[in-house]
């Protein structure tokens, strides 16, 4: 049977994508790493790597080792985890894989969750909806803060957090002569720097442009918020942005926040666990975390 140590060579192959840095991050040396992975082969009786000059990929094979080595080392962890909560010292990694817009309050969330368990490494990943449905299904992610309106994996268990409503960011010299709403047609008409096509938040507001039969004047794409603001702040584009990352981040006395109506989205955000059992500690202390209402 495989051990632990040749999943954990597997998954970091497969975190790498290259034979020597995933050794180099295992601590071993590049020819016992590769000896190792070709007795894993010899040992499940089939090829798991595709070979060339360089690390071209798993066969079909592979990748149903690479899901069950997460899988392991998932329940690995939650061994030690459940151990050290039997002795009240939760301790080990907890890793959240969370949609660009919620990363604000996921953090928030990890810095309070920490004040009870000082000992907990809390890794929060930036993924799309897609990344995250498919790192829950691979056991790569512990749990996901994602859009509960997206595709979910199928073993998976979810509950609401709160609903993002969106606002539009932009510099105080190209705002318009409004109070306190815009119209999604009046948005369409300002330079634009939203999210990547491939992102969840990317298709909720351009169905919302469509809804209001208005096209964007979109001037610039990035799959990362912090590029957003950035061009806000430079006095170069607005943004549009839910309302919980805005509170949470705040935004400098020239720039102007406006709520978007006609239409008003709201778009439920919630996380997203494993029904697998049984359940890491760290991610039932999260879950009893948010039940209490400390958010």
């Amino acid at each position: 049977m495989p051990d632990l140590r040749d999943m954990e060579l597997l998954a970091a192959l497969a975190k790498n994508r290259h034979f020597a840095r995933a050794a180099a991050e295992c601590g071993i040396s590049q020819p016992a790493f590769s000896a190792r992975i070709r007795n894993l082969e010899l040992s499940l009786g089939a090829p798991i790597v595709k070979r060339g000059n360089r690390f071209m990929g798993f066969t079909a094979e592979g990748e149903i080792a690479l899901k069950w080595a997460h899988r392991m080392i998932a329940d690995g962890r939650g061994l030690h985890q459940e151990i050290e909560d039997a002795r009240d010292a939760l301790s080990g990694k907890l890793v959240i894989g969370v949609v660009p817009t919620a990363l604000t309050f996921v953090s928030k969330v990890a810095a309070a969750l920490r004040d009870d368990y000082p000992s907990l490494i809390i890794q929060i990943l930036s993924h799309s909806s897609v990344e995250i449905a498919r790192g829950l299904e691979e056991f790569s992610l512990d749990a996901g803060v994602t859009y509960l309106g997206s595709t979910l994996p199928a073993e998976s268990t979810s509950r609401h957090i709160y609903d993002e409503r969106y606002e539009c960011l932009m510099p105080r010299s190209i705002a318009p002569d409004v109070e306190n709403d815009i119209t999604w047609q009046e948005a369409a008409r300002l330079p634009l720097c939203l999210l990547t096509g491939n992102m969840r938040n990317r298709k909720i507001i351009n169905n919302a442009f469509e809804a209001a039969d208005a096209a964007p004047n979109l001037v610039m794409e990035t799959n990362a918020f912090t590029a957003a603001l950035v061009q806000v702040a430079s006095g170069t584009a607005a943004t549009i942005a839910p309302e919980v990352l805005v509170d949470n981040i705040g935004v400098a006395d020239d720039v102007v926040r406006l709520k978007l109506i006609e239409p008003t989205v709201v778009e439920p955000i919630g996380i997203v666990i494993s029904k697998h059992e049984p359940r890491l500690p760290a991610v039932d202390a999260l879950m009893s975390w948010l039940s209490k209402g400390k958010r």
